[in-house]
């Protein structure tokens, strides 16, 4: 019953697609950027990195496209900035 799952799973994976510069520019959204190297982070503006390097460019993508302001770094992961659930007061 595992490789049923397994290969299910694998199949799910490859159906998906990243997100794009245009897409979500459209939602309003930004881009989060970390440096893996020295931990810096930080939110560029989706509209302006659209206009750069057009609305089908992968979000996951625009990191090698970036160097870290702070160390210098070319290790820079990209995501869409989310809309967090903001500060959780306690888990209960």
């Amino acid at each position: 019953m595992a490789g049923v799952k397994r290969r299910a799973l694998a199949q799910e994976e490859g159906r998906r697609e990243a997100a794009t510069l245009g897409e979500i520019a459209a939602q309003g959204l930004g881009v989060f950027c970390w440096c893996n190297r020295c931990g810096r982070n930080a939110v560029l503006a989706s509209d302006r990195l659209t206009a750069a390097l057009g609305g089908d460019f992968p979000v996951p993508e625009v990191g090698a496209r970036l160097r870290c302001s702070d160390c210098g770094a070319k290790d820079i992961a990209t995501r869409p900035d989310w809309p967090g659930l903001g500060q959780v007061a306690r888990h209960g």
